[in-house]
């Protein structure tokens, strides 16, 4: 369902022992969980997909709106037994005319078509590591119960009339559009015709008799609930668009097709003479997954955040919530939405040469690079740029050099020839920032560095509530080079084992490191899942110790006894990330001016 409409938007160093015990040690120790009030209140978590249209294979874009829906469901997971309880669906939408038009051009019966293009989706998101609970397809049997029992809801509460409809269709946007809507475009003749002035897509005039929905019933409740419920859509610019749609006329919404112009689809209860229109039937999907119309739907709903593309932005903030409020039901909690991919600064195209598979850059750039690369450089509020220059040299910078080179240099035989995660000296590295003595070796940088990875925890999670993922992995790469510098700083590879005064400081410097690549492992697991297990295997890390629930970093520091110290390493894994070589990894050139 992506590409339906276009919308066009756009270090503390001299605290005191107390202060610094007070903002990164008790606080952090206490919480147990990260946001665990906030955990006992939503106790129940459902993040959805749009289900992705199947008229053509998947593309990067595609990807990227389950990556985010991904990483979000294993964040939530990974904050202990009481998120448990996550589901996370995904899927395609195969009804529709497009796809009953593009069947016909195949040569293929529909069904034909949406069993090919729905198993490369399904391929696509197994090789890039999505964690669905349920991946749904419309043309399921347990869906056309839930659509057709949604309609009839609709219509006992008298929402749903028979009536000519006239205006402009858009067939590939699936959609009608007021006149006000529509423009005219030249063609390469010199004609011009009626197109959409969001999407560029080709309209035409349309007359027909079909059921309609009481839209315009639903401006002032939409109103609202956005302005009561602030958060109800992110980021704050498309909620400040939806609100703006909301100030123009509401117009009554046709909701079903002439089954003899669109047989493919779940005709209306009651009357084959119509089909009803892909975008409920498709919406509904949110509900088909969680059991509706049993009554074990309401447990899960309306505890539901939608990860959306902005082209789709009004279908799922404006028609959506109004379907619910007139069947009696609340709106989703969350609608996140994001921008759009181009490629080398031009939007993909086929015509271009310059669509890119997914599958081939996970390939080339592994999985949890490629997935790495699309949640570290996708902002959501605007739209991002891909090429093959950006991937190599991020994923070289940030995972080869600076996080993988770390865990080399302090899992390193020459320099941890015991293999172990070594003892911290209090005496070295006092709690207390700024004293004096034979024995102390911390400066004021290295309690800046404490600091940092003691709060980045709470950041991260406060980054993923926001929709921020990408300034999530921005902080925690900030503190991977801070981490490099501290080590750099004291340059353990000089200090000797054999002597008593730089033994316990070697001790220490290895520890700190150490422990700043368990919870930047911890941390990394929503995004780059296998790479984190390979960096905390190799730090020894068991599995029931990688939630945020059990993240307490440096307790020695805090004065509590660690259960990793003197615990042997895991065994050697070879390279964290092995660096790409730019000359073999091209899939798009970026154009040089």
């Amino acid at each position: 369902m992506l590409g339906k409409s276009v919308l066009r938007l756009l270090g503390r160093t001299g605290a005191s022992r107390l202060s610094l015990l007070e903002d990164f040690g008790p606080r952090y120790y206490s919480s147990g969980s990260l946001s665990a009030r906030d955990d006992a209140r939503d106790a129940r978590a459902y993040f959805t997909t749009p289900i992705f249209y199947v008229n053509a294979a998947p593309h990067i874009g595609h990807l990227y709106s389950a990556l985010l829906a991904d990483a979000l469901s294993r964040h939530r997971r990974l904050r202990g037994p009481s998120t448990a309880a996550t589901r996370f669906s995904t899927g395609t939408d195969e009804h529709g005319l497009k796809i009953q038009q593009a069947a016909a051009t195949a040569g293929l019966a529909p069904t034909e078509l949406c069993d090919r293009v729905s198993k490369h989706f399904q391929q696509l998101f197994q090789e890039a590591g999505i964690s669905c609970t349920d991946f749904i397809r419309t043309t399921e049997a347990r869906h056309r119960v839930a659509v057709q029992h949604f309609w009839g809801v609709l219509k006992s509460r008298g929402l749903l009339y028979k009536g000519v409809y006239e205006g402009w269709y858009c067939a590939s946007d699936e959609c009608f559009l007021p006149e006000a809507k529509v423009t005219r475009q030249l063609g390469p003749l010199g004609d011009s015709f009626p197109v959409s002035l969001e999407s560029g897509h080709p309209v035409s005039w349309t007359k027909e008799e079909n059921y309609i929905f009481r839209l315009s019933q639903f401006r002032e409740p939409l109103q609202r609930w956005l302005r009561g419920n602030p958060q109800a859509i992110t980021p704050e610019p498309f909620h400040h668009v939806v609100l703006q749609w909301l100030d123009e006329e509401l117009p009554d919404l046709s909701v079903s097709r002439r089954s003899s112009h669109l047989h493919w689809g779940i005709p209306v209860p009651g009357d084959d003479s119509q089909t009803i229109y892909v975008w409920l039937d498709a919406l509904v999907n949110y509900l088909t997954v969680i059991g509706y119309p049993n009554a074990e739907f309401k447990s899960w709903w309306p505890a539901t955040s939608h990860i959306i593309g902005k082209d789709i932005l009004k279908f799922h903030a404006i028609y959506w919530p109004a379907f619910l409020l007139g069947a009696g039901m609340s709106p989703p909690q969350r609608i996140y939405v994001h921008s759009h991919w181009t490629v080398c600064g031009q939007k993909m195209s086929k015509s271009l040469g310059n669509v890119v598979d997914p599958r081939t850059c996970l390939n080339r750039y592994t999985v949890d690079g490629f997935r790495y690369f699309l949640l570290r450089q996708g902002v959501p509020n605007w739209d991002c740029d891909y090429y093959d220059e950006k991937v190599v040299k991020l994923l070289n910078s940030e995972l080869a050099d600076a996080l993988g080179g770390l865990l080399n240099r302090c899992t390193a035989k020459r320099i941890n020839p015991s293999e172990t995660y070594p003892a911290f000296c209090t005496t070295c590295f006092p709690s207390e920032p700024g004293l004096v003595g034979p024995s102390v070796r911390a400066q004021a940088e290295d309690y800046a560095l404490v600091s940092s990875v003691a709060t980045l925890p709470k950041q991260v999670a406060d980054h993923y509530d926001n929709f921020q993922i990408y300034k999530a992995l921005e902080a925690v790469s900030s503190c991977v080079r801070q981490t490099n510098g501290f080590v750099q700083r004291h340059a353990p590879w000089k200090l000797n084992w054999e002597s008593p005064v730089d033994a316990p400081w070697l001790g220490t410097v290895l520890h700190v490191a150490l422990e700043c690549l368990r919870v930047f492992g911890t941390l990394l697991q929503p995004v780059t899942p296998s790479l984190a297990d390979k960096l905390l295997s190799r730090l020894g890390v068991s599995a029931s110790e990688r939630n945020l629930g059990e993240l307490y970093f440096l307790p020695r520091f805090y004065g509590h006894p660690c259960p990793f110290e003197g615990r042997r390493l895991g065994p050697e894994t070879g390279l964290l990330f092995p660096r790409l070589d730019p000359s073999r990894t091209w899939l798009v050139k970026a154009h040089r001016t």
